[in-house]
């Protein structure tokens, strides 16, 4: 039962969208850490935050753009929903752009964390309220998607330097190559 119950986790965990709302998960937790810091955080903590909330974004729109959004767009028949994507991916690149050139002592630093936060908030929204409810009923294969995402997804990783250990996704592929081992 125990190896039953770590497959379907697995399985879950390569689906694009179950891949993608974590993604989300992590990132709004990631957030709310930064808000905490907002009043008497440290400069060095605030700013380790700020880099994993970048880092984190830039990997997950990269991986949308290249493979999840094509796929979607193909499958349903709602451009405005797909270039309004694109769009607010636009929009928080130049903000996560500006965030990685400032110091957190830079006097709008934390007004543009917390108005990058507003905007993923409101793109989350749309993607698991409207994006992905139409991808799922079109039918679009979101295992296999989730399986090349995720490749693409640990490459990408790799080369800005990011470590894999707190990341769902990639440690149950991980555990999933060893079990067929």
């Amino acid at each position: 039962m125990p190896t039953e119950h770590k497959r379907s986790a697995v399985a879950k965990t390569q689906d694009a969208i179950a891949m993608l709302t974590a993604d989300h998960k992590k990132v709004k937790t990631l957030f709310a850490n930064f808000d905490k810091l907002k009043e008497d955080g440290s400069k060095e903590d605030k700013s380790a935050i700020v880099e994993q909330i970048c880092n984190e974004l830039k990997v997950h729109t990269e991986i949308e753009e290249e493979i999840f959004y094509p796929a979607v767009r193909k499958a349903i028949d709602d451009a405005d929903l797909m270039d309004e994507a694109l769009v607010e991916h636009a929009g928080a690149k130049e903000l996560i752009s500006q965030l990685e050139d400032a110091d957190p002592e830079d006097d709008l630093y934390d007004a543009k964390v917390t108005v990058l936060g507003e905007q993923i908030n409101h793109h989350v929204k749309e993607e698991e309220g409207d994006m992905f409810p139409k991808a799922k009923k079109s039918k679009v294969d979101t295992e296999a998607l989730g399986a090349t995402m995720l490749k693409r997804k640990m490459q990408l990783m790799d080369k800005m330097g990011i470590t894999h250990e707190d990341d769902e996704s990639v440690e149950s592929d991980k555990a999933s190559r060893a079990a067929k081992g």
